[in-house]
């Protein structure tokens, strides 16, 4: 499905690298089928042709009629003006994809010409190592075919979950900024363990060792969390005792509480990244 595809990504920050690698690592689509521009940074492009080979361009000279997906990865206050630049470049039969956080597909529609195909895309920061959880969704008229095209590209990132963008937001709260809750509790946990002796070195080893293999019972096991805790809980043992920590000191209010205003603030940037006019 992608052998076929020239991929054109305008912005060549650390997502568009992750792409980029997870693409090349695939073998999903080669090299010289992949474009790179940026608004200025010329040393950062040759950096991603000497690594991957990909093909970097100008922004103004890349072959827009030889391009099928165009990648928007800029900085999210760059969209509407890398909008407005290639509005005169596509064609309808192009999809526009973009990484962009807080920019909605409307947003592009409004943009671009009439009808024009986009897609908004969510990745998180495990895309650098391919194991993202990435939401994707459609505009309007987007078709079937270019949605699993999207697919098939950010499958080189991880797990891709196809969800209605008003649950863009939470999804946000949930996986964009869900890594740093993990890392934050880490933090805590080995903390104590240096406390009681341990190397930080160890200590954060098995820390995210647990981590891992908790997270790797949930997906082998199709089981729900509140079922495999119950499981590993002994009436008065150890693990009942932290839990009761938890519930003490309102450990999952606050978990809950994480999501919600991360979810919040996520609406909050999309409103003023949108209500952020470019003077032409």
């Amino acid at each position: 499905m992608l052998e076929n595809k020239t991929i054109a990504f305008i912005g060549a920050g650390s997502m568009a690298e992750s792409m980029i690698s997870g693409l090349i690592t695939s073998k999903k689509i080669p090299a010289e089928q992949i474009y790179v521009t940026n608004q200025s940074n010329v040393d950062r492009l040759i950096e991603l042709r000497e690594t991957y080979g990909v093909q970097t361009l100008p922004k103004s000279t890349l072959p827009y009629e030889k391009i099928d997906v165009i990648i928007l990865a800029m900085k999210p206050k760059g969209a509407e003006e890398a909008l407005t630049f290639i509005k005169d470049k596509v064609r309808p039969n192009q999809v526009i994809l973009s990484v962009l956080a807080g920019i909605t597909t409307g947003f592009m529609e409004e943009h671009l010409p009439e009808g024009q195909q986009v897609i908004r895309v969510m990745p998180n920061t495990s895309s650098m190592i391919q194991e993202s959880a990435t939401a994707v969704s459609a505009g309007k008229t987007t078709t079937l075919e270019n949605i699993e095209v999207a697919k098939k590209l950010l499958e080189s990132m991880g797990k891709v979950y196809l969800i209605d963008e008003e649950q863009m937001d939470v999804f946000t709260g949930l996986a964009g900024s869900g890594p740093a809750y993990f890392y934050y509790l880490m933090e805590n946990m080995e903390r104590v363990g240096v406390e009681h002796g341990m190397t930080e070195d160890t200590v954060r080893q098995i820390v995210a060792q647990t981590m891992y293999g908790a997270a790797k019972m949930v997906l082998d096991r199709d089981e729900a969390p509140s079922s495999l805790r119950e499981k590993v809980t002994s009436p008065n043992g150890t693990t009942a005792a932290g839990l009761d920590a938890l519930s003490k000191f309102n450990g999952g209010g606050a978990i809950s509480e994480a999501v919600k205003h991360a979810a919040k603030r996520s609406k909050e940037i999309s409103k003023e990244l949108e209500g952020a006019k470019v003077t032409p």
